[in-house]
């Protein structure tokens, strides 16, 4: 019994961080249609590194990765005035992410520069061996990421890393929810394999 109060309790917790979140992104959005400039850049700073890392894990380029995000702002600038929130602003700007990486990849420049550390740098309270395994475990994978069909890769992304349900992952990729989980679980497997074969060699 008391193993479940714990549990809802940090449910409601987990609920009241997104609650307040959310309340002050309104208050923000509510600032940016009077025109503060301020209320914009805390905008800005509170979702562009995770929108960055987020459009860099599905383009496998940092610059493109950038320019992407860059183009989300500037759209959400430029709808601000009739900008509606009907959701979480995150969940609208991941889904912007989402929606330009995919017009990105439909249209590939031929010469993509890949990135193998589109994932968060770690922390700098890590040792020297831990930073020089984690640079090497980050590599692996983003190499590994960056051969799967975008796809699979995008469900995986952004179920892992988005925070998205498949309800929005089929919705963002025209496909039934089933199909979705299809893509991440098969994404997944994938990954698995070839990362487990990089290591028995």
């Amino acid at each position: 019994m008391h193993r479940i109060v714990l549990l809802i309790d940090d449910r409601l917790s987990a609920y009241r961080i997104s609650e307040s979140g959310m309340v002050e992104d309104r208050l923000l959005i509510r600032k940016c249609k009077q025109g503060s400039r301020d209320a914009f850049q805390r905008i800005y700073e509170k979702y562009e590194s995770d929108l960055r890392t987020l459009a860099a894990n599905l383009l496998d380029d940092k610059v493109t990765a950038e320019d992407v995000v860059h183009d989300v702002f500037i759209s959400l600038l430029q709808v601000m005035d009739s900008f509606a929130l009907r959701s979480s602003l995150a969940g609208y700007l991941k889904t912007s992410v989402a929606n330009r990486s995919r017009d990105y990849m439909r249209k590939k420049r031929p010469h993509a520069a890949p990135v193998a550390d589109a994932g968060q740098m770690p922390s700098d309270d890590s040792g020297p061996v831990q930073l020089v395994m984690q640079s090497e475990l980050s590599q692996q994978l983003g190499s590994a990421m960056s051969q799967l069909p975008y796809e699979q890769r995008e469900a995986v992304v952004l179920y892992l890393h988005g925070r998205m349900k498949f309800k929005t992952i089929a919705k963002l990729q025209n496909v039934s929810i089933k199909t979705a989980h299809s893509r991440y679980r098969a994404g997944l497997d994938r990954l698995r394999s070839m990362l487990n074969s990089e290591l028995e060699e």
